[in-house]
C-alpha cells in the first residue's frame, strides 16, 4: 500500500463516526476523494457521493457505509453512573473494562465501562454482561457533575482504540466495518483518475450513513441517484477463526481474496460479470450464499425504485463489531483491483435483464 493511502486509512479509521453522527468522518473521506472526482453531492442525513464523468444517462454506483456502532446515554443515576442503550449492533459482552469517548458539544469526555472485581463475584451466581447491567464511569460523584461536563441523555459514546498492524500482513482497528469499504472505493476513484480511465457512464462513489441501524442511508441515496447498477462493498465473517460453524456461516478466510455473494438481491448477470472479470484478471475470490437478504446496503439498492442491478463484494473480516476487527491488506488490494477492473468491464447502457 502506498504511504499516502495508508496515512489516509489510519486517519479515517481512528476518527469516530457513530451512526447518526458521521459528518466528521465524511469530511475526512471527502477531502481525500476530491482530487479524483469531478463533483460531489450530499444529502440531508450526511451521505456523500463523489461524481465522476457527470451528466451521462447511464449511472453506476460503487458504495460503502461510513457509520460505526456506538452507545447512547440513556440514564444518569444520582451517583453519576451512566446507563446506555445500543446505537447499532454494539456488543455488550466486550464492553466491561473498555475505555470510551463521550462526544459532547463541549468536547470529548473520557469514560470507562466499569465492572465488579472478580474478588466479589461468586462463580455459582456469576452475572454476564447485559445492556441493562452496563454502566459508564466518567469520574463524577453525582448526576450534576456529569451534566456539567456536557453529558446528557442522548450523548453518544464510542470505544477508544487505534489502528495497528498485525504481523505486517493484517490491519487491526475498530470500525473496519465498514470504513475499510470507504477506503477501498476512494482508492478505486484514485486509480481511475491516475490511470486516466474514461468511463462511458457517470460513476457515483457513495459513502452512505446509517447502515448499522437498517441500511437507511443507502435507502435514501438510492432514491436520489436512481442508478442503473450498484456494486456494494462491505465486510463478511472470516469463519476460519475459532468458534464459527462453516456449515452455518460458510467458508471464508482472510487472505484468500474478496467474497462474492449469491442471493436474491444479487443480480446474477452482474455477479457473473464480476466473476468473469476476476478470472480474466487472475484476482483471487471466494464465494458465499445469502439466505433471503444480504444484510448489507446491497438490499437497499437492489429493491429501490424499479429495481437496480446490484452485487456485493465483501472483505473477509475477523472479530466483527469488536475493537479488534482484523482484515488482510492483501484482500484490501485485491478488492480494490476487482472493483476497478469490473467498472472497466461495464459497457454504456449495459442491459443486465434476464429476459429481454
Amino acid at each position: 500500500m502506498r504511504k499516502a493511502s495508508k496515512v489516509f486509512l489510519e486517519k479515517y479509521l481512528n476518527n469516530a463516526s457513530p451512526t447518526g453522527f458521521e459528518s466528521s468522518g465524511q469530511e475526512i473521506w471527502l477531502d481525500y476523494l476530491k482530487p479524483y472526482i469531478d463533483d460531489y453531492i450530499t444529502d440531508t442525513y450526511g451521505t456523500v457521493a463523489g461524481v465522476i464523468n457527470p451528466g451521462k444517462k447511464y449511472k453506476v454506483v460503487i458504495e460503502a457505509h461510513s457509520d460505526e456502532i456506538a452507545w447512547f446515554v440513556n440514564y444518569i443515576d444520582d451517583n453519576g453512573y451512566i446507563s446506555v442503550v445500543r446505537n447499532g449492533g454494539s456488543d455488550h459482552m466486550i464492553a466491561p473494562s473498555m475505555r470510551v469517548n463521550l462526544h459532547t458539544k463541549k468536547g470529548i469526555v473520557p469514560g470507562v465501562f466499569g465492572w465488579p472485581a472478580i474478588h466479589v463475584r461468586k462463580a455459582a451466581e456469576e452475572k454476564v454482561p447485559k445492556v441493562d447491567t452496563l454502566f459508564i464511569d466518567v469520574g463524577c460523584s453525582n448526576k450534576e457533575e456529569v451534566e456539567k461536563l456536557g453529558v446528557h441523555v442522548g450523548t453518544v459514546a464510542t470505544f477508544v482504540d487505534g489502528m495497528m498492524d498485525l504481523n505486517k500482513d493484517y490491519c487491526v482497528a475498530r470500525a473496519l466495518d465498514n470504513r475499510a469499504g470507504g477506503f477501498m472505493i476512494a482508492e478505486v476513484a484514485r486509480m481511475l483518475k491516475e490511470k486516466k480511465v474514461n468511463l462511458p457512464f457517470t460513476l457515483y462513489v457513495v459513502n452512505s450513513v446509517q447502515e448499522e441501524i437498517g441500511l437507511r442511508g443507502a435507502e435514501m441515496i438510492s432514491r436520489k441517484l436512481k442508478p442503473d447498477v450498484a456494486i456494494v462493498t462491505d465486510v463478511c465473517h472470516d469463519t476460519s477463526s475459532p468458534m464459527y460453524s462453516k456449515k452455518i456461516s460458510g467458508d471464508q478466510s482472510c487472505g484468500k481474496g474478496p467474497v462474492l455473494t449469491y442471493g436474491p438481491a444479487v443480480q446474477t448477470n452482474l455477479l457473473d460479470l464480476i466473476i468473469n472479470t476476476a478470472e480474466k484478471k487472475k484476482i483471487p475470490f471466494q464465494r458465499a450464499a445469502a439466505s433471503r437478504t444480504t444484510g448489507t446496503d446491497t438490499d437497499a439498492f437492489a429493491y429501490s425504485a424499479e429495481g437496480v442491478a446490484s452485487a456485493l463484494i465483501s472483505l473477509p473480516l475477523k472479530y466483527m463489531h469488536t475493537t479488534v476487527e482484523t482484515v488482510s491488506y492483501k484482500d484490501i488490494e485485491n478488492t480494490i483491483q476487482l472493483m476497478f477492473e469490473t467498472l472497466k468491464s461495464i459497457k454504456n447502457n449495459h442491459d443486465f435483464r434476464y429476459i429481454k
